[in-house]
């Protein structure tokens, strides 16, 4: 009962307004106008920058801050940031042409940044160093594993070089993989971490057979998940990550983790 009234009650504040409107013949809606096209394109660069921000899952990094580069010059065209000023311009349009301008800038940067290996459109110049070089972000070493054989293999070989392991799941449409590749794992402290340690990487992107036999062997549901190996080769108990962790707290999760 509480659920349907509920559900009765949210359609009666959506569904109120709407006969409001109506039933006031117009009268209570804005004129159209020059602005109803500025929101049309407004709404249009938005819809344009979702469609860039779920390619980012399946292209690479540089491609997608490519296309945030793209988008970042539509803005800069539609805001007249190519287009002469005159005179008699009001502050208004100069203020327009203004943001237009930033932006084109801010779309240079992003193809300087695409074109350098970047892949972060709030940090786009992460791998330019300040001398004026490009350089490259250490990153870490996985080994790739698809089955549990394929797991256990690897855990008996690190238990015989006496190395801990640590296994991480993932996916190319897990948004908060893509958050730990691009902002934790890179991090100096999270390397210096993991520095002793054999790094797996379960993809399990596909969701096949061997992908759901390896995730029902650790009984989780899917990724980010995170899951530390002694020098035994056993699960070191409590210290499974699921989800987004950033680098501070990861690194000092994994010194405890991979110190037992």
């Amino acid at each position: 009962v509480r659920g349907s009234a509920s559900l009765f009650v949210m359609s009666l504040g959506m569904g109120a307004p709407l006969l409001l409107v109506g039933a006031s013949a117009g009268r209570l809606l804005p004129r159209a106008g020059a602005w109803m096209n500025a929101i049309k394109t407004f709404f249009g660069v938005l819809l344009l920058a979702v469609a860039v921000w779920m390619l980012e899952r399946i292209l690479p990094g540089a491609v997608a801050l490519a296309m945030w580069a793209g988008l970042a010059f539509i803005i800069a065209v539609f805001l007249g940031a190519l287009e002469p000023l005159g005179e008699g311009v009001g502050p208004g349009r100069r203020l327009g042409k203004s943001a237009g301008a930033m932006a084109g800038a801010y779309g240079l940067i992003l193809l300087v940044g695409a074109a350098t290996g970047g892949n972060d459109p709030l940090k786009p110049l992460a791998n330019f160093s300040a001398g004026g070089g490009a350089q490259v972000a250490q990153q870490l070493e996985f080994r790739s594993i698809k089955t549990v054989d394929d797991l256990e293999r690897e855990l008996r070989l690190a238990s015989a070089n006496n190395q801990p392991v640590m296994l991480d799941f993932t996916a190319d449409w897990c948004v908060s993989c893509k958050e730990m590749e691009r902002n934790t794992f890179p991090n100096p402290a999270v390397q210096a971490a993991l520095s002793g340690a054999v790094l797996l990487k379960a993809d399990v992107t596909a969701n096949n057979a061997d992908d759901q036999a390896l995730l029902r062997h650790f009984g989780i549901f899917g990724p980010p998940t995170i899951a530390f190996f002694d020098r035994s080769g056993q699960e070191i108990a409590g210290y499974r990550l699921v989800g987004f962790v950033a680098a501070a707290p990861f690194a000092e999760h994994a010194r405890a983790a991979l110190a037992n």
